[in-house]
């Protein structure tokens, strides 16, 4: 299956409550598919319903200030969210909601391939770490996971809501900077790689023409 197949098969999804709670319509994902890099949100707010792209409203603008403060596009990378229908005034997903739509986004991750998954806010992070715990403990972290390593960050949306989260998480995105040019570096070094308490070396070309 291509990604691009994987969206068709999505097209007016009916497979959990979403689909009749006013939802506009399915929000799969956008960006390079081939991206060594991805994010994943928790997912669609009111413009994202409404456009059918993540990231479209202020949030969107944040994350693409924020993505030029780490030397990326959003060309350069793949932006997608856990769930993919909008819930009911931007509510949390709840847990069935999640479930159902978990194995489309592991469906996108084995079709593009990245190297490196960002996680905004605690969702994201807790869908992919499977694990129960707060952002604020794991940000601006890395996870080695068994098909790519896990990079959790603050949500901008969280961060237009409380502004004293904005400094931090602009402090994640240079974390963010310094580990991809780091990995860059060992990439074209044939010395030993650095050694990090909570990182491994990643082959990337996210700098690559």
């Amino acid at each position: 299956m291509t990604l691009q197949e994987l969206k068709d098969s999505l097209h007016n999804c009916q497979r959990c409550k979403l689909a009749g709670l006013g939802r506009t319509q399915v929000v799969f994902g956008v960006g390079n598919p081939q991206a060594s890099i991805m994010f994943v949100g928790e997912g669609p707010g009111y413009y994202e319903d409404r456009q059918g792209e993540p990231f479209v409203g202020a949030a969107g603008k944040l994350l693409n200030e924020l993505l030029e403060s780490a030397g990326l596009s959003r060309s350069q990378v793949y932006i997608a969210n856990v769930i993919k229908c909008r819930p009911p005034n931007n509510r949390d997903p709840e847990t069935d909601e999640v479930d159902t739509c978990k194995p489309f986004l592991m469906q996108q991750l084995q079709l593009i391939k990245p190297q490196v998954v960002c996680s905004l806010g605690n969702w994201a992070t807790q869908t992919l770490l499977q694990k129960k715990v707060g952002i604020t403990k794991v940000r601006g972290r890395t996870f080695p996971l068994s098909d790519f390593v896990l990079f959790p960050l603050l949500h901008p949306a969280a961060a237009l809501h409380q502004r004293s989260l904005l400094e931090p998480l602009r402090e994640d995105f240079a974390k963010l900077r310094t580990y991809l040019e780091q990995a860059k570096a060992d990439e074209g070094s044939a010395a030993s790689p650095v050694t990090r308490p909570d990182t491994q070396q990643v082959q990337m070309d996210l700098f690559a023409s």
